[in-house]
């Protein structure tokens, strides 16, 4: 080799290394706030590389990082860290490609003229995890089909898996909020999963082609194509399949009642209810929860529902996330929920999720429907009692939006009509209105506010008019800090108070009131850990304030004297957590602990008695005045809330629970049932909270195939501290109620059967409960005892509960609907005798509760007529005729006596001992 040959490769080599020396340098650069094109535009300029990329590939997202003495593809792998954006360096050129690399050899065959292989996207298995993925031209044979093809994560040749993990939101297109319980799955394979409440779904795929569907009766069937490079998200959105008209569905979701791990849930979806023949043509949300094994109803008229042998007190009724403690309107024949701005009801009457507590038997979780954020609607009804509007309309089109539900009476004319002079001559109406705003901030937050008011007047003689009423107020921030943790703030007020005026002879006229307030402060946070763990936890605090009544004179010449009971105060506080345990795919744990404490709080003046004998006001030793936030008393203790799943096949699991409850406040009544006059009044030294603790064990089958579905469960309960009062209690305007109390414990347990079937022209349930509540009043002071310090009949105690539902589409527009309804009758305590004392003549009674009321049942009758259902119309209609009670049976409300002349007469009193037919026009628009 000459000296110039030698020269040439030197100077070749030094070219060379010159190059790798440009290639390697090491390079520092700043990103403050810019987009990931403006960052790689920058750092073009910084390197002298040249990137090729289309710019739709990007959003507006902005990054900021700090880059020191890094290499280029140190700092091109941070800029496209987050996104599914690949790289590949050619010379001194730098391409991009979106999900997938760029491969210098394709897989053998590819250009295969079997058309069964290039119709199709090669797909890696767990068999074969290092083949590339590829998407080759192909034609869809599938109608549900959307035509794109959507492209999931970025592929990774150096970190290859198994699976990988595709989430995302599944939101509602009108209102742009999650969609609840839809089952996304994969076509042709056994995977699957369910949303949770705000829409969010998790699912493990292998890399390759799949096929996604989304099943739900409220949102149809979609199907979208995606191939799966790595880890990432798919988030889309569906529209709402509004013809239902036919339905009379308690569940939404196929399968949730086996998947479910939580037992002892009840859920009614207020959409499918309409076509239920009710009394007066009114749709009533909690009068058909009645219908479902283990809710009843306290009598025909009455106030309050009774789950699993609890009394009316012992069920929190929450409508978004408000306390409603009076939720009937007209003496109990309708709740005071308005139908049309209700979304979904979860009765929650054996494992109580931890989040919730206060109350012994179950929680009845009620939430306003999701709001049409993209154009205006509505709903409404004209019924020959009731008229009902709810109107929805857009702020900023899909972005915020506000919801306006009223209802109101016009009943009178009904109470004219009657022969009775002394209901003729009365009068009752009602109306509430309600508010809610939606405001979607971005994907990450959410603000909902609801108001709502109720009001109730009736005057059953001339001389007095009695009034109560709801006023509740919640909002709700939902955060979402990443696909892992979210947090969800609540604070939500109620006031419950009535009114008593009476204006009657001998100046003896008065205004009588009452008023209780609550308002709670709740921090709610969800942590998907993995997919075997989803962790909720938070903590709530809540203020309780009552009025327990008080008295004013009605006019200058009454001789009432004003009197005022002292008010009561308390604070409830709790921590919470619970965890969904998924141990694999046939067995689940629904774990959850409450620790709830509660303080009764002053100002007030608290009686002391003497513990060896019978609480009187002969017996109290000191009365201790406390200020104003002094601690009175402190109770508290742990809540367990435990339940479990497992599949026993496919379409059959076997569930179980254990659930302790606390219970801090108090309904008092004397009578069987509740009434609007009723008072709540808080623990204290005197007054201990209720406690319960409850077991549950059910079997939950789906039929393959078919739209039947069964569940047997049973129940055992036990209670103790329950209230009950001495004969002849006087509750009003006594500062010394405690001495008016008897506590005690009880028990009840129960089997509820279920058989329903959800489509086709014949659609409905049959539920059957046969449960027991019995309750023993004992204590060492024979003044104390009830039946001996025996077991019996507690008031809300019916054995036997037999419902039947069932809707039959004789034609599109044309079906017909029954409702068959039978219980036993309630307990009541009967005179069985008469004796004088010094001269007196006096009533012998029964042991309490010893004998029963005649057995209870009903039949109604409905037709339904629906419009015809052309697209194009001003608003889409159905008329609803139907016949309450149309056998006439004379159902007993109650059965009280009556010394007549020496003699005790027995009478019964009935609500609708008649046929009561009605019509009613509801139209959509």
């Amino acid at each position: 080799m000459n000296s110039r040959q030698i020269f040439l490769a030197f100077l070749l080599l030094l070219i060379v290394q010159f190059g790798f020396s440009q290639s390697d340098r090491k390079t520092s650069i700043v990103f403050e706030n810019v987009t990931h094109i403006d960052a790689l535009l920058q750092l073009e300029k910084k390197i002298d590389f040249v990137f090729y990329f289309d710019e739709a590939w990007f959003g507006d997202t902005l990054i900021s990082k700090t880059f020191t003495g890094a290499t280029k593809e140190e700092i091109i792998y941070g800029i496209l860290e987050d996104t599914p954006i690949n790289y590949t360096i050619i010379d001194r050129n730098i391409i991009l490609t979106k999900n997938n690399n760029i491969r210098e050899e394709l897989p053998l065959n590819y250009f295969s003229e079997d058309d069964t292989k290039t119709e199709v996207i090669s797909e890696v298995t767990e068999d074969a995890i290092t083949a590339p993925v590829l998407q080759k031209q192909y034609t869809t044979h599938y109608n549900e089909l959307d035509s794109r093809v959507y492209s999931i994560g970025k592929e990774n040749d150096q970190a290859l898996k198994n699976k990988y993990t595709i989430s995302g939101n599944v939101e509602d297109f009108n209102t742009g909020k999650g969609i609840e319980n839809l089952s996304v799955y994969v076509k042709d394979k056994n995977v699957n999963t369910t949303t949770d409440a705000n829409g969010y779904y998790s699912l493990e795929l292998p890399s390759g082609f799949h096929i996604l569907e989304t099943s739900s009766l409220s949102h149809g069937k979609i199907q979208k194509q995606i191939i799966v490079y790595g880890d990432g998200t798919f988030s889309f959105d569906l529209n709402e399949n509004l013809e239902q008209l036919e339905e009379v569905l308690i569940q939404s979701n196929r399968d949730e009642n086996i998947k479910r791990v939580v037992s002892g849930v009840t859920k009614i979806d207020v959409e499918s209810i309409k076509t239920i023949p009710l009394v007066l043509g009114e749709r009533d949300i909690l009068k058909v929860a009645t219908t479902m094994p283990g809710v009843k109803s306290a009598g025909e008229g009455a106030l309050g529902y009774n789950v699993r042998g609890g009394k009316a007190d012992q069920n929190l009724i929450l409508f978004d996330d408000a306390v409603i403690y009076n939720p009937s309107h007209f003496f109990g024949v309708f709740s005071a929920i308005n139908p049309f701005i209700s979304g979904n009801v979860e009765i929650y009457k054996g494992t109580i999720p931890s989040e919730f507590g206060g109350r012994l038997s179950s929680v009845i979780d009620i939430s306003t429907k999701d709001i049409n954020k993209n154009e205006f609607s509505g709903e409404g009804s004209i019924g020959p009692v009731t008229a009902n509007l709810a109107i929805e309309t857009p702020i900023v089109k899909g972005k915020s939006a506000l919801m306006i539900g009223g209802r109101a009476t016009y009943s009178d004319w009904i109470l004219n009509q009657l022969k009775d002079k002394s209901i003729k001559n009365s009068n009752a109406s009602f109306y509430d209105a309600a508010l809610k705003y939606e405001h979607k901030i971005n994907d990450n937050n959410n603000i909902q506010a609801t108001a709502y008011f109720s009001k109730d007047e009736f005057s059953i003689s001339s001389d007095s008019i009695y009034s109560y009423g709801n006023l509740i107020g919640s909002i709700k921030w939902d955060h979402k800090f990443n696909e892992k943790n979210s947090l969800e703030t609540q604070f939500a007020t109620s006031q419950y108070s009535y009114n008593i005026l009476y204006d009657g002879a001998f100046n003896t006229n008065f205004d009588y009131g009452y008023t209780i307030n609550e308002s709670q402060l709740k921090l709610k946070a969800k942590y998907n850990l993995n997919k075997k763990h989803k962790i909720e936890y938070g903590l709530s605090s809540k203020l309780y304030k009552i009025q327990p009544g008080s008295i004013e004179p009605l006019g200058a010449e009454s001789v009432i004297r004003q009197e005022s009971i002292g008010k009561e105060k308390g604070l409830e506080s709790a921590l919470f957590i619970s965890d969904l345990f998924e141990v694999n795919d046939k067995l689940s744990f629904d774990l959850g602990l409450r620790f709830s404490t509660y303080l009764s709080l002053g100002p007030k003046d608290q009686n002391y008695y003497d513990p060896s004998l019978p609480i009187s006001e002969e017996t109290i030793t000191e009365t201790k005045q406390y200020n104003n936030n002094e601690v009175i008393q402190t109770y508290g203790g742990p809540e367990f809330r435990f339940s479990g799943r497992y599949f026993l096949d496919d379409n059959l699991s076997l569930k179980a629970g254990y659930s302790t409850t606390i219970q801090y406040s108090h309904l008092l009544s004397t009578n069987t049932t509740a009434s609007p006059v009723d008072s709540w009044k808080l623990s204290d030294p005197n007054l201990k909270p209720e406690k319960a603790q409850q077991v549950s064990i059910g079997l939950f089958k789906n039929f393959e195939n078919s739209d039947y579905e069964i569940s047997l469960e049973s129940y055992y309960k036990k209670m103790k501290n329950l209230l009950d009062f001495k004969t002849g209690a006087e509750l009003v305007l006594n500062n010394n109620i405690e001495t008016e109390l008897l506590t005690g414990e009880g028990k009840a347990y129960g089997v509820e059967f279920l058989l329903r079937k959800s489509l086709g022209r014949l659609n409905g349930w049959l539920g059957y409960s046969y449960s027991r509540t019995l309750i023993k009043l004992d204590s060492e002071f024979l003044t104390n005892q009830v039946n001996g310090g025996e077991y019996y009949a507690a008031n809300q105690d019916r054995p036997h509960d037999l419902n039947l539902v069932t809707n039959y589409r004789i034609t599109e527009r044309y079906s017909v609907s029954f409702n068959f309804n039978y219980q036993s009758g309630r307990p009541v305590t009967y005179p069985i005798g008469k004796y004088e004392f010094t001269g007196t003549e006096n009533v012998l009674y029964s042991d309490r509760n010893k004998f029963r009321v005649p057995d209870y049942f009903r039949l109604d009758v409905g037709l339904n007529i629906e419009g015809n259902h052309k697209n194009e119309k001003l608003a889409h209609s159905f008329i609803n005729i139907s016949i309450y009670n149309v056998l006439g049976r004379n159902n007993p409300y109650s059965v009280f006596f009556v010394n007549e002349g020496g003699q005790i007469e027995a009478y019964q009193s009935s609500i609708f001992s008649v046929p009561i037919p009605t019509i009613t026009y509801n139209f959509k628009f």
